[in-house]
């Protein structure tokens, strides 16, 4: 028993140490999760993008507003952090609160026109952030406080009251996509070459382009209905209300284009691989890259410069935006068009890498 033990013992070993691309994986990955994880969600989230505006008449400034905008253009919350907020001053506060719902800026303050401690000060914030709301608010207060105003400050947050379940749950809807598709799409097709049923193709009539677009339309469709069960069922869990028949429709083509898109990138990186061990190993750093940059944990304003670029080319934070501003804020085909639009390219970029990636590993 002990003989056949080491034997199996053996070679399994000798299986691990011979593929050095798995060996590596494992000692990167601990580090990456460590520099990745911990910058993403321990980041100080400064430059918060914030408007001011003062009501008129009069149509002069007064002194509350220009001590109180140069005070928010220079606040930090400790001495040796930068800056809090971008202010960026508008001309009225209807273009001010139009800004706040294209979510252009994440707050506004309403100075009042004449100075009194009656006439209170309006802050307006993005409560579908979560997060910043509370340090807009308190960037303001600290403000006032520095330049020993008396106004009061009264808060609507125009969302309402976004907890972080509602705020956490639209990125769960992105997991569930990638996960379906990196067990369904990726996994299947290298079960294929490692049971030789790929060479079976190469003598039938059916193009390998036709192969892979095959492939990724089986995992889109997977991908899609795990999305699609994910966004009910937390819609149900967290209590959001999905406020129009065209919100429900715009998520669920975001959903939709979402999964085409995820599902060409994987089918595209298993055709790179012969066995399960390496791309397992190479989708979990793209799981963790790809969801620790999307904003489903944390908002990326708070990340450091090196990584919130990854959000420029991280098909997840186009599909967490685009959800979150339909789930959360019921904002229209307006809003997350830009989304929509990156999200389309990367799929026809990522379905192109597909099908290049796969004849190459054919031939």
């Amino acid at each position: 028993m002990i003989r056949g033990a080491v034997a199996i013992f053996r070679r399994d070993f000798k299986k691990f140490i011979s593929n050095p691309f798995v060996i590596v994986f494992t000692l990167v990955m601990p580090i990456m999760y460590l520099v990745v994880f911990g910058n993403a969600m321990g980041g100080t989230i400064t430059h918060i993008p914030i408007g001011v505006v003062q009501e008129t008449p009069p149509y002069n400034d007064t002194a509350l507003f220009k001590n109180g905008v140069e005070e928010l253009r220079h606040y930090s919350a400790k001495k040796d952090d930068p800056r809090l907020f971008d202010v960026t001053v508008y001309t009225s506060e209807v273009k001010a609160k139009r800004a706040l719902e294209n979510a252009q800026i994440s707050g506004v303050v309403v100075f009042p026109a004449e100075v009194s401690s009656d006439n209170a000060i309006r802050l307006y914030v993005d409560s579908s952030d979560y997060m910043t709301p509370t340090l807009i608010q308190a960037g303001v207060l600290g403000s006032l406080q520095a330049i020993h105003a008396t106004s009061s400050v009264l808060v609507n947050k125009i969302y309402g009251d976004i907890t972080y379940i509602q705020f956490f749950g639209v990125g769960v809807i992105v997991m569930a996509i990638f996960m379906t598709t990196m067990m369904g799409g990726g996994i299947a097709l290298i079960k294929d070459r490692e049971m030789g049923i790929h060479e079976g193709y190469l003598v039938t009539p059916v193009k390998r382009t036709s192969i892979i677009l095959g492939m990724i339309m089986s995992g889109t469709v997977r991908a899609f209905l795990s999305g699609f069960i994910i966004f009910m069922v937390g819609v149900l869990i967290t209590g959001v209300m999905i406020q129009s028949a065209e919100d429900f429709f715009l998520a669920i083509v975001v959903i939709l284009i979402a999964s085409v898109g995820v599902t060409s990138l994987m089918v595209s990186i298993a055709s790179r691989f012969n066995n399960q061990q390496e791309y397992a190993s190479t989708t979990a750093f793209f799981n963790l890259i790809l969801f620790m940059t999307s904003g489903a944990f944390y908002p990326t304003i708070g990340m450091p410069d090196w990584l919130r670029w990854i959000t420029v080319i991280n098909p997840e934070w186009y599909s967490v935006h685009a959800l979150r501003s339909i789930i959360l804020r019921g904002q229209g085909l307006s809003v997350i068009m830009p989304d929509l639009t990156a999200l389309l390219v990367f799929s026809i970029l990522a379905i192109t890498l597909g099908i290049m990636t796969y004849r190459r590993t054919l031939e």
